[in-house]
């Protein structure tokens, strides 16, 4: 198991390495997607200045505590972007046959399709919400060292892995319902952009338990982000690594199942 996981990994690091190449042999077009990903996070951090500009908080949270909640939203989603954005391929890939190439070729599968592309905007988008980070991390005190910085990286490892387990397993619903596009994980996506930007306790308990239990989307920013600022005690750092290795777990059910289903295109 451990050499499989080892030998996959190898080779979507290969496999991004090829695309990063492959991209920079046209510049431009990575400098106008990493500008346009660097403008949008700009706007986002214009708009909670000039917010808070006119108010003192928003369901109790501060102007930093809000950019510690929307930066580990913003920052996970786009280190998905840059190894696993392939997978908004996949229906393409369903129905144009290109799938049975990668089912023939001696390699994880999803691995595959998720390193075929990079979202280069995503260069952007980290790039300012570094900034945001430190701005939001020394507005509310946090420190640097070793215990604080840890519990940190694993709760933006998990918001990874959620991002990731989610994101794909919505993308496999093409195995049963053919199309071009993914409404549903599209749809996802922008409800979790759109929603994520507040926190959770700003909406109805419906949206919140859908946000929580359905679509694990509150364990990426909102849960995290109360943990690094106190408003919840530290065992809560267990929830999101097991929100991850949940969402990872049934990622890999319905892929499995997806790829039992698929049948050829005939190429």
């Amino acid at each position: 198991m451990a050499a499989d996981l080892k030998h996959g990994f190898a080779i979507h690091v290969r496999s991004l390495k090829a695309q990063y190449r492959s991209i920079l042999e046209y510049p431009a077009d990575f400098w106008v997607m990493a500008v346009s990903g660097l403008f949008n996070q700009i706007t986002t951090f214009a708009f909670l200045a000039v917010l808070f500009g006119a108010v003192d908080s928003i369901a109790g949270w501060s102007f930093h505590e809000m950019l510690i909640l929307v930066v580990y939203m913003r920052m996970s989603g786009a280190f998905v972007a840059i190894g696993w954005d392939g997978i908004w391929n996949l229906s393409h890939m369903v129905v144009d046959g290109d799938l049975d190439y990668r089912l023939t070729r001696p390699a994880p599968v999803v691995s595959q399709v998720a390193s075929s592309f990079v979202g280069l905007q995503a260069f952007g988008d980290i790039a300012v919400g570094i900034v945001m980070l430190w701005v939001g991390w020394t507005g509310v005190g946090l420190g640097l060292d070793p215990a604080t910085l840890g519990i940190a990286l694993v709760l933006f490892v998990s918001a990874i892995g959620i991002q990731i387990g989610v994101i794909t397993s919505l993308n496999c619903i093409c195995f049963w319902i053919r199309g071009r596009a993914t409404p549903i994980a599209f749809a996802a996506v922008e409800l979790q952009n759109n929603v994520g930007n507040y926190p959770l306790k700003i909406y109805p308990g419906v949206v919140k338990a859908l946000l929580t239990f359905g679509l694990p989307f509150a364990f990426i920013n909102y849960i995290p982000a109360q943990i690094l600022t106190g408003r919840l005690p530290m065992v809560w750092t267990l929830a999101p690594p097991l929100a991850a290795l949940v969402a990872l777990a049934i990622m890999a059910l319905i892929l499995r199942a997806g790829l039992r289903t698929y049948e050829s295109a005939g190429h």
